[in-house]
């Protein structure tokens, strides 16, 4: 190459006719530079000795090799690491004694060190902590709430969202003020269009679940669920995972919505939104052959919050340090060995119970009864606006 370009050859040409790059011509050009090429030295070899002066000789090798062995086979604590090779080593006065560090480097280049990575556990199928959701018999909605997004010259509002965790079927009410008057209106509208579903999902706001300051509070939302013959579900607060596909959605829409258009009003952002809404919907089509059936929804139907039918609540919570977790503004004792763990907790209103299942992401089909817990709901009336 060298010699080519000296004969009056292109860099370029050179290149191409080598098959390297022209940084490579350049590079060998600048080493040569002044030098006569039947003189000088091409060996690609790094500057310096062939074997770093610091490194330690075979011998010590040999003899961490040695004691490693031994130790392994011997030593009463069965400890055989690099700080028990490097005291062995000081204790038989040997010189020189390489660092730990060292010592654990010449392990590794001879292979001799145990296997220990990390163990990754296969992820639990989602909506794991309900058996017929896992199975795929039963269909489950998330819902949850985006709040204080801001339209550039309009006020403040918050996106009720909704997502189907087998069907994909989304859905997103975005409005000034999100009530539970509003978030009512909004299941009636999809549940309506949809189907029923068996559970209805949702974290532990009071628009959702009712006020927290007063136990044994059954909130608007948790009746027209009941009302419907759908099972409301309750995440466990401050918990990651249970309301992954809702929190994947809310950050799409944002994304794809919210953060993509600039919107001179509410109504623009609403036909945006629904324009979106279903778009995804028909992007999700081909999932609702494989999702549960849902049931249909009863017509007519007129909602009552002052009327309370039968059925069951669920709440995901995880016990204190001694086996209690706080439900519906009670203190329960579940298990005392049981303690800092998940639990479901399914409240029958009308068999006066709560039953406690045992939840593991290691086991998701281990879910074992714990507890058996009388529980009577004081059939509080409702007091909200009708």
């Amino acid at each position: 190459m060298v010699r080519a370009v000296r004969d009056g050859q292109s860099i370029r040409s050179v290149a191409k006719r080598f098959r390297v790059s022209v940084g490579t011509v350049h590079f060998w050009l600048e080493r040569c530079r002044g030098q006569r090429l039947d003189r000088f030295d091409f060996d690609d070899r790094k500057s310096g000795a062939a074997r770093p002066w610091n490194r330690v000789s075979m011998a010590t090798e040999r003899q961490v090799l040695n004691l490693r062995r031994q130790l392994k086979e011997r030593s009463v604590l069965g400890e055989y690491g690099a700080p028990m090779i490097q005291a062995a080593m000081r204790e038989q006065a040997r010189v020189p004694v390489p660092s730990v560090a060292t010592i654990s480097r010449i392990l590794v280049r001879h292979g001799v060190v145990d296997d220990r990575g990390r163990q990754r556990r296969p992820a639990p199928p989602p909506g794991w902590y309900l058996p017929a959701v896992a199975q795929g018999k039963a269909a489950l909605d998330c819902f949850d709430i985006v709040e204080d997004l801001k339209l550039k010259d309009g006020p403040l509002f918050s996106v009720l969202t909704a997502t189907s965790l087998h069907a994909g079927e989304v859905g997103a009410w975005p409005s000034e003020h999100v009530s539970a008057k509003s978030v009512v209106a909004c299941l009636i509208e999809r549940w309506s269009e949809l189907g029923l579903p068996t559970y209805a999902q949702f974290d532990n706001d009071t628009i959702f679940q009712g006020a927290h300051q007063w136990p044994d509070t059954l909130g608007r939302v948790i009746r027209l669920c009941l009302a419907l013959q759908v099972t409301p579900v309750f995440a466990p607060p401050r918990e990651p995972g249970f309301q992954n596909s809702i929190e994947s959605f809310n950050g799409l829409w944002q994304t794809k919505v919210w953060q993509r258009f600039q919107f001179a009003d509410l109504a623009q952002l609403l036909h945006h939104s629904a324009r979106y809404i279903q778009a995804r919907r028909q992007r999700n089509a081909q999932r609702l052959d494989s999702a549960p059936r849902r049931r249909a929804f009863p017509r007519p139907f007129r909602f009552d919050p002052r009327q309370l039918f039968a059925g069951s609540v669920i709440y995901l919570r995880r016990t204190d340090s001694k086996g209690h977790l706080h439900l519906l503004g009670h203190r329960l004792l579940v298990d005392a060995h049981w303690v800092n763990r998940l639990v479901r907790c399914e409240v029958h209103l009308h068999r006066s119970q709560i039953q406690c299942f045992a939840l593991r992401r290691r086991a998701p089909n281990e879910q074992t009864l714990l507890a058996t817990l009388a529980y009577q709901w004081p059939n509080k009336p409702f007091k909200g606006d009708l």
